[in-house]
C-alpha cells in the first residue's frame, strides 16, 4: 500500500498522519525529512519490547540516532515516571521523542516534552504547569521537542493537545493543556496493532466511541464536531465488531484506527464532553483501565442524562444512527433489543457486552465503600462540570451506584 500522508485534521497543520508504510520505514523517513533528528528517545511498551521484535527493528533502522530507550510505564501516566524520563531525555539531549505503544505512553511523552521546555524536574514544579493549579506559574513555555506517536490502541490521545497524568503523591489525575503541544506526527500500522491484547484494543475503541457519543450528546456541540463524531461512529462500531470476529482483518483494523482519528477530530473542536469522561478520569487511579472506564460508565451516563431530560433529542438521533449501521443492527437483533423501546444506554450496553468487555465496578474490586472518594474527586473534573445534566455529588454517586454490579 502506498503511503497516505498529510494533516490528520482538515484545516490544521499538526498533527501530521502517515499510514500505508511499515512504521519503521515511515519513522526513519520522516525523522530525517521533517524533523532532521539525530538524537531520538524511544518510549516503548513493555509488552512490545518483551514479546515482539518491533523495538529491535526500530533501533536497527534508526541506528546510532537512538540515544535513549524507556521500556514500560504504569497505567495513568504517573508523575514520578514522567519525571524519570524528563531527567533521562534531558541528560541525553534528545531532539525527538517517539512512542511505540499505547495509552499512558502517549500522554507521558507529551508531558515530558512540556516539562523539558519549562525546566521541570520535581512534583512541585510539574504542578505549576497545570492550568487549574493554584500554584500555576506565570510564564509557561510551549513544548519544544517534537513527539511522534506510533499507537497500538484506539484511545486517540496522539491527536490531542491535552494530556492526563496522575500525581502519585496525592492519587489525583490532572489535565495538562494550554502551551502543551500535540504530537507532531502520528504513524498508523494495522499490522503492528495486531499485537495489542484484544481487551486493550476493544476497550480503547469504546473510549473512542465514547468521544463520539459524548460529543453528539453535548448541548454545546456544533455541526462540524457532530459530522466528525458521526463519521467516527460509522467506522468504529463496525470496525470493532469485525476485529473482534477476525483479529487478523487488517482492513478493519485500519478502518477502526481512522475512526479513532475522526473521534479525536470531533474532540478537537472544543466541544465539552460529559460525565463518562469526567468520572472515568478518577476511576483510572482506582484501578480501572483507560478504555474500560468508558465501557463501565458510558451507558449509565447516557441513561442518567436521558432520565433527567437533558439531551433527549440528541440521544434519539444517535439511536437512529446506530440502528442504521448493519453491523450494529446485527448485534442489537442478537441481543433482542426492541427498536421502539431501547434507549441509547441499552444500545451501548449491548455493543460493549458483545465485545466481551467489563460493565461493572465489581469486576475491578471497587465497592460501595470506595465510591464516595471517587465522587468527590470527580466533582473537580472539568468534564463532570460540563455534563448535559448538572451534577452534584449525589448525582455522581447515582451514576456510580448504577454500575456497582
Amino acid at each position: 500500500m502506498p503511503e497516505t500522508f498529510g494533516p490528520a485534521f482538515e484545516g490544521q497543520s499538526r498533527p501530521l498522519l502517515s499510514y500505508g508504510l511499515p512504521f519503521t520505514e515511515s519513522l526513519a523517513k520522516h525523522a530525517e525529512d521533517i524533523f532532521h533528528a539525530s538524537r531520538i528517545y524511544i518510549i516503548c511498551s513493555k509488552s512490545l519490547a518483551r514479546n515482539t521484535t518491533y523495538l529491535d527493528d526500530l533501533r536497527k533502522v534508526l541506528g546510532g540516532k537512538v540515544v535513549g530507550v524507556r521500556i514500560g510505564l504504569k497505567p495513568h501516566s504517573l508523575w514520578s515516571e514522567i519525571l524519570e524520563i524528563v531527567a533521562d531525555a534531558r541528560k541525553s539531549n534528545s531532539d525527538l521523542i517517539v512512542t511505540l505503544g499505547a495509552g499512558s505512553l502517549t500522554d507521558s511523552a507529551k508531558i515530558v516534552s512540556f516539562a523539558l521546555a519549562n525546566d521541570v524536574s520535581t512534583h512541585v514544579e510539574l504542578d505549576t504547569l497545570i492550568p487549574t493549579s493554584p500554584n500555576k506559574r506565570d510564564n509557561i513555555k510551549p513544548s519544544e521537542i517534537p513527539v511522534v506517536c506510533i499507537p497500538t490502541s484506539l484511545s486517540g490521545g496522539e491527536y490531542s493537545a491535552f494530556a492526563g497524568a496522575t500525581n502519585d503523591e496525592t492519587g489525583q489525575k490532572h489535565s495538562f493543556s494550554g502551551a502543551l503541544k500535540s504530537p507532531e506526527l502520528v504513524i498508523l500500522d494495522p499490522e503492528l496493532a495486531t499485537t495489542t491484547p484484544e481487551r486493550v484494543w476493544l476497550s480503547t475503541g469504546i473510549k473512542a466511541v465514547d468521544h463520539c457519543v459524548e460529543t453528539l450528546c453535548s448541548l454545546k456541540s456544533n455541526d462540524t464536531a457532530d459530522r466528525d463524531a458521526r463519521r467516527g461512529l460509522a467506522k468504529l462500531i463496525p470496525g470493532l465488531i469485525k476485529t473482534k470476529q477476525n483479529p487478523k482483518d487488517l482492513e478493519a483494523r485500519l478502518e477502526t484506527q481512522l475512526g479513532a482519528r475522526d473521534a479525536m477530530r470531533a474532540a478537537s473542536q472544543g466541544v465539552p464532553v460529559g460525565a463518562s469522561h469526567g468520572i472515568g478520569h478518577q476511576l483510572g487511579p482506582a484501578g480501572v483501565g483507560h478504555g474500560e472506564t468508558s465501557c463501565i460508565l458510558n451507558p449509565a451516563v447516557c441513561k442518567y442524562n436521558y432520565k433527567k431530560g437533558a439531551n433527549v433529542e440528541r440521544q434519539d438521533a444517535i439511536i437512529q444512527l446506530l440502528w442504521e449501521d448493519p453491523k450494529a443492527r446485527e448485534i442489537f437483533v442478537q441481543g433482542k433489543l426492541n427498536r421502539e423501546t431501547a434507549d441509547l444506554g441499552d444500545l451501548m450496553d449491548t455493543i460493549i457486552r458483545a465485545l466481551g468487555l467489563p460493565r461493572t465496578l465489581k469486576e475491578f474490586g471497587i465497592g460501595e465503600d470506595r465510591i464516595d472518594k471517587i465522587a468527590e474527586h470527580s466533582l473537580k473534573d472539568r468534564s463532570v462540570k460540563t455534563n448535559p445534566a448538572p451534577l452534584d455529588k449525589e448525582g455522581v454517586l447515582d451514576i456510580l451506584r448504577m454500575v456497582l454490579e
